[in-house]
């Protein structure tokens, strides 16, 4: 998989990587500037989020209109997405069509307008996008988890901001903020799909190649000062208890993260998983539960979430905590391993069949840990993985010490904190 994948580093620290698929209708391009939201101060809190969607507002030769027809106007699709630790802008079109994408995608990043009405309304837009997740308990729940994970540190903040440090931002902030970050030596140019490697690389190099040299910020490590908090209880106007279950460990640099991975799919990733047949399936205690895992570059967080029936959910969250006792202390069977290691195969090869999955991986794996990581390498490592390495994981993971859970509840539901860890209590 992926086996003519080529990167090359301009003289200005612009990386350029590629994934030629000669037999594909389509082009996948994109680019992930090294900033996100673990990089901002408190004070503004939410800015490369704003500056994700200003990007998309209109730059020095386009209106919004015109970058939106310029890529949807000839069949394609465009998106950006903001993290922790970068910001990604990405299209999909037919393959004859690069160059006039990649024209509208540069624009966005070298010239944003930054135009003062565009800002004042998108500060709304993005006030009620923040309102409708406050909306939502089951994004509640999540946000209110990663503050209590990370406490007092920019990975507890939510990507988007806060209203008070949303109001603060106006067309030099955002531009100042734009200008320090967005430099070529700290973006990765992606491309996958009908091109060619020297094609890519003229185009980077004839945009950016003669912006002088920038570098990724650094941000503010975490490390034994910043402690997870044990429990955050929320009370609402509600009728379920939204239940998340985090367990702080260790970032994507650590070779543990392949029995990670297979421990997520075991735990609670898809419908076969033990947390799913056990509380959905055998007791009825759910509609969806659910795992999943997050690495940053030093510190990650694995995570458990369910939607409960009140006056079930103790039970539930007894089971989930006598499941996550028990494959910490029984090593999982050859038979078990085996359908794990057969999803996981799957998923790579169906993951990785369009030219979008395939710009993404190029793009991500190269930001994230400095070179392109082959699908193959990473199967083989997953491929690897035994029973003994999922046991040691997880009995380092799910120990009181990593555990935070987070609630939101009945507004009349009379339970304390305490009451509600007890139900966790054969994590030990």
């Amino acid at each position: 998989m992926l086996d003519k994948v080529q990167v090359t580093v301009l003289p200005n620290g612009a990386q350029v990587v590629t994934a030629p698929q000669p037999d594909a209708e389509s082009v996948a391009l994109g680019y992930w500037v090294g900033v996100g939201a673990r990089h901002e101060s408190a004070r503004n809190s939410g800015i490369c989020h704003f500056i994700e969607h200003m990007l998309f507002k209109g730059t020095r030769r386009r209106t919004a209109r015109d970058i939106s027809q310029a890529i949807e106007g000839r069949g394609g699709y465009f998106n950006a997405y903001t993290q922790e630790d970068s910001t990604c802008y990405y299209a999909r079109l037919p393959h004859e069509k690069l160059s006039e994408a990649f024209d509208v995608l540069v624009d966005m990043y070298l010239e944003p307008k930054f135009d003062k009405s565009d800002i004042e309304r998108e500060r709304g837009v993005i006030v009620e996008e923040l309102r409708m997740y406050h909306d939502q308990p089951q994004y509640v729940v999540q946000e209110k988890l990663t503050e209590a994970l990370w406490p007092g540190h920019a990975l507890g903040r939510p990507i988007g901001g806060f209203e008070r440090t949303l109001k603060s931002m106006d067309s030099k902030v955002l531009g100042d903020f734009h200008k320090r970050h967005y430099q070529p030596g700290a973006t990765v140019f992606a491309f996958a799909g009908r091109l060619e490697h020297a094609r890519a690389v003229e185009l980077v190099e004839s945009y950016t190649g003669k912006i002088r040299l920038g570098h990724p910020r650094a941000f503010e490590p975490v490390n034994r000062s910043v402690r997870p908090e044990p429990m955050r209880l929320e009370r609402r106007e509600i009728e379920q208890v939204h239940a998340a279950i985090g367990f702080r460990c260790f970032g994507r640099h650590d070779n543990r993260r392949f029995a990670m991975r297979l421990l997520n799919s075991i735990l609670g990733e898809n419908m076969s998983s033990r947390l799913f047949q056990i509380v959905r399936e055998k007791h009825g205690l759910a509609y969806a539960v659910q795992s999943s895992y997050q690495l940053f570059d030093e510190t990650g967080a694995f995570t458990i979430s369910a939607g409960l029936d009140r006056a079930r959910a103790p039970k539930a969250l007894d089971l989930i905590s006598r499941e996550l006792a028990r494959i910490r202390t029984q090593p999982v069977n050859r038979a078990e391993l085996g359908r794990a290691r057969e999803y996981l195969q799957g998923q790579f090869r169906l993951g990785l069949e369009g030219t979008s999955s395939q710009m993404q991986w190029i793009g991500e794996t190269l930001t994230h840990y400095g070179h392109f990581v082959s699908p193959d390498e990473a199967l083989a490592n997953l491929m690897a993985v035994t029973a003994d390495d999922l046991q040691d994981v997880a009995s380092e993971l799910f120990a009181p010490k990593n555990m935070t859970l987070s609630l939101v509840v009945p507004s009349k539901d009379p339970a304390t904190e305490s009451a509600w860890l007890k139900n966790l209590s054969a994590i030990k």
